[in-house]
């Protein structure tokens, strides 16, 4: 049975719209009006809950849900297993179709949401050479999957900027998408040889989140190998390899995204936010922020006024 890279044009229209709700609690809501894309079976949402319990009925839809905020503390009830831990930018959970779940959030939860409907799933499964009857998705907790995650950051980008490019580009992220779902996280998984030196899940996890909780520190590369008992040297050629950026490109993109975060809740000024971020100073976070996402702090403010 081929498990071959799957590439098509366009994906095939489906008969139906994903439903409008995530869940039964009416705390989900997306973060602004254009934190939604909807098209042919395939659904991106940017979405927020409170601290507290979220109960989210099964769905026909598969769904794949991507951290997007600061570290929090979550417990999840789901398919028989009870989960708890801190859920870092880009952990992401895999919720199969037809899973209800109960939520426990110790603080403000902020994630990416992709959800796939059956038709699709079906048409890429086909596509692969597999039966899609036979085939299961895996329930997954605080995974990382950098491919996925990657995908779901150019999804999350397309949103943002109003869906600039289109239906094609989206048919082809949604694909993506759904094959990256069945060949590395289904019954039909690709049997993964990873080399036996390399950054764990539970080390990357560990760098992620000292990361996340001292973005506001002058954190050094020998901070960042000493959390996980590496030689810098070692240390950066193998988070390299885990995330596809160096260290200091992984800081600095999430010092810019934490201050586009706090930029559009409008309660610090751009010199606080540099402060708070890690920055040096205003003139710091400016270079920053215009490098990375290729606006100023001040022309970003306004855009979100």
């Amino acid at each position: 049975m081929s498990h071959q890279c799957y590439t098509i044009a366009t994906v095939a229209r489906v008969s139906r719209m994903l439903d409008s709700d995530e869940g039964a609690s009416s705390q989900m809501v997306p973060l602004s009006t254009r934190a939604q894309l909807s098209h042919d079976g395939f659904r991106v949402r940017l979405l927020t809950d409170p601290p507290g319990v979220v109960e989210v009925p099964g769905r026909d839809d598969t769904r794949v849900s991507i951290h997007a905020g600061p570290p929090v503390e979550v417990s999840c009830r789901r398919a028989g297993y009870n989960y708890r831990g801190t859920s870092v930018h880009g952990d992401i959970h895999i919720i199969p179709a037809h899973t209800p779940s109960t939520w426990e959030l110790k603080g403000k939860d902020t994630y990416l949401t992709l959800s796939v409907s059956p038709t699709l799933l079906k048409t890429v499964a086909e596509g692969l050479d597999l039966d899609p009857v036979k085939m299961e998705i895996r329930n997954r907790f605080q995974v990382r999957d950098p491919q996925l995650e990657n995908i779901g950051w150019t999804l999350k980008e397309e949103m943002g900027c109003g869906y600039p490019c289109g239906r094609l580009y989206l048919d082809s992220l949604a694909v993506a998408v759904t094959t990256r779902l069945i060949c590395y996280h289904s019954s039909k998984s690709i049997d993964l040889k990873r080399p036996d030196k390399r950054l764990s899940d539970r080390r990357l996890r560990q760098v992620l989140e000292y990361i996340e909780v001292n973005l506001a520190e002058n954190i050094s590369l020998d901070n960042l190998a000493s959390v996980v008992g590496l030689s810098v040297s070692h240390f950066n050629a193998l988070f390299r390899e885990a995330v596809g950026l160096s260290p200091h490109q992984y800081l600095i993109r999430r010092r810019v995204e934490r201050a586009k975060n706090l930029l559009s809740e409008g309660k610090l000024s751009i010199s606080q936010i540099a402060t708070e971020t890690g920055f040096a100073h205003q003139s710091h976070l400016a270079r920053h922020m215009h490098r990375v996402l290729g606006i100023s702090p001040k022309a970003l403010q306004k855009m979100l006024q």
